[in-house]
């Protein structure tokens, strides 16, 4: 029977731990017992790991041996921020299809109130994340940065830099990504409910980003957001 992961909040060298509300849902939901077995991701590796103690909010576990995990792909999702559910459901899916990073980017289309309460939605989206890799067997959650500007977004200079483009004819994601070398760092980008504007567009442009589509057909971001993640972890 394949054992349920969980991501570690605090690691001491061979002793793990969840806190919080991470550890209730353990502790109330599931009723967690004393020598039960768990995968244990910390730091940058999973472990076969048994639960020594548990106390209120706290789940302690002693890590025994290392399992194998799968890695996962250097995906950074540039994610224009959106309508806070349709958001929450991308960084969910993303998640699980195996992104990397997510950034949030504040584009000229994106919604004022949005932009503004973006902020104080971060700490959420990344418990998402964490909750999203645990059920998808991740070693550990993406890292979500806090929101970005476009023009800070366009100034990154290294891997390789795509952005989804409505007005794209020619080049698809998957051609794109089959031009660029497998091992470097990727950058995608997704656009905001009503797309790029001409100047963002003349924008990352200018700034050497390669332009691509996903079809004749246009998606919802959320939905770009989960496609271009598929075909992208199925390149890199």
């Amino acid at each position: 029977m394949t054992r349920r992961r969980w991501i570690a909040d605090e690691v001491s060298g061979r002793r793990a731990a969840l806190t919080g509300t991470h550890a209730d849902h353990l502790i109330r939901v599931l009723r967690v017992r004393v020598g039960q077995e768990f995968d244990v991701g910390a730091g940058s590796s999973v472990y076969r790991a048994r639960v020594a103690a548990i106390a209120d909010q706290r789940v302690e576990f002693e890590l025994e041996e290392e399992v194998v995990a799968s890695s996962v792909a250097q995906i950074t999702l540039v994610l224009a921020i959106i309508k806070f559910d349709r958001m929450e459901w991308a960084i969910e899916k993303c998640t699980e299809i195996g992104v990397s990073r997510f950034i949030p980017c504040i584009a000229a289309r994106t919604d004022t109130h949005l932009a503004h309460a973006a902020v104080k939605r971060v700490e959420r989206w990344r418990r998402i994340a964490r909750e999203a890799s645990e059920q998808s067997r991740r070693i550990s959650p993406p890292e979500i940065a806090d929101p970005a500007k476009l023009k800070d977004v366009v100034a990154l200079s290294r891997g390789t830099r795509i952005f989804l483009s409505e007005s794209e004819q020619i080049i698809t994601l998957l051609a794109a990504l089959q031009t660029q070398g497998k091992e470097q760092e990727l950058f995608l980008v997704v656009g905001p409910e009503g797309g790029w504007t001409d100047n963002e567009e003349k924008l990352f442009r200018d700034c050497g980003w390669i332009s691509a589509s996903l079809g004749p057909t246009i998606l919802r971001a959320e939905t770009a957001a989960i496609v271009a993640s598929a075909i992208a972890t199925q390149v890199q």
